[in-house]
């Protein structure tokens, strides 16, 4: 790996330009204008709405791969049960439904690193990891990750070993796969509790590192 690359650099070009572009602030004022008026002829109140956020942010949302992980992480009964039927192991953590029939869990190691794509749609794991983010769906992700997944995953402030292979698989409207990381090795030993909150989303996918701890 170049020594010019530097783990700080400005990562996430398709995250970044959604969320500063002015595409985004049109699109922010007008659901802040809809929601205000929902809420003024009383067809939805500001509790229901803010439930339904907090649904898909905890319930629905990364939070429950985050503790599948952890899980995986300090017990190797269930991270042997994971591998080999991820559906069912997550199941056993009460994560299960639409989008999460057919669940396979790809393990990182030293040698090899995996990331998910969807090159047909946005097939995701919704019970683990919630709703899938604006880049996984777009056009330049879904071409790229696949005949460039090192370049991709750079942009994403994501740097492997040359030595590293990367694997890059295509969920489907039959399988939906979801990564298990690496657990940083400053945090063996850790609770599962803390652990969780190492695990991010795009971990996850693939396209990021769990937080060191």
């Amino acid at each position: 790996m170049s020594s010019n690359h530097k783990h700080s650099e400005p990562a996430n070009p398709y995250l970044e330009k959604r969320r500063n572009g002015e595409e985004t602030s049109e699109l922010e004022k007008r659901v802040s204008d809809i929601e205000a008026l929902l809420i003024s002829k009383g067809i939805v109140s500001k509790e229901s709405l803010d439930r339904m956020i907090e649904i898909y942010e905890k319930d629905l949302g990364p939070m429950n791969g985050a503790r599948v992980v952890a899980k995986a992480w300090t017990d190797d009964e269930y991270k042997s049960r994971l591998l080999q039927d991820g559906t069912s192991a997550i199941a056993e953590l009460g994560f299960s439904g639409l989008q999460g029939e057919h669940m396979v869990v790809i393990e990182n190691t030293q040698e090899v690193h995996n990331v998910v794509v969807c090159t047909l749609c946005s097939c995701y794991p919704w019970p683990v990891l919630g709703l899938p983010p604006s880049w996984y769906k777009d056009a330049p992700y879904r071409s790229r990750i696949v005949l460039e997944p090192r370049e991709v995953l750079e942009e994403f402030g994501t740097f492997l070993p040359e030595h590293q292979e990367i694997r890059v698989w295509d969920s489907s409207a039959e399988i939906r796969y979801m990564v298990l990381p690496r657990q940083p090795e400053q945090s063996k030993g850790a609770s599962e509790d803390k652990l969780v909150g190492l695990v991010t989303r795009d971990s996850m996918i693939g396209v990021g590192l769990p937080k060191p701890s």
